[in-house]
């Protein structure tokens, strides 16, 4: 089975990161994905393009699915990802 990487960006202190990281969790336990956290604090580039919309979950080919979204969103845009790169193949 393919696993598909997103990237999460928030921050500390951000009770809405903290809601996504928890989808996230959900959704690893019934698909095949991998994720990584990067907290925007680290980079002022980072948080020029996110500070005011964390959290937001990329994916690997550079498509975002920004906050808010659902358990079910994150699993349409994984399946949605997939399928594009499906056809990419």
């Amino acid at each position: 089975m393919i696993s598909t990487l997103f990237t999460l960006y928030g921050t500390k202190g951000c009770h809405l990161c903290d809601e996504a990281e928890q989808i996230l969790g959900q959704l690893q336990r019934v698909q095949a994905i991998k994720w990584q956290y990067i907290d925007i604090a680290l980079s002022e580039r980072l948080v020029e393009n996110y500070g005011l919309i964390i959290p937001v979950l990329q994916h690997s080919s550079g498509q975002e699915l920004r906050w808010p979204f659902s358990l079910l969103d994150v699993a349409a845009f994984n399946a949605q990802v997939m399928s594009l790169s499906e056809v990419e193949r």
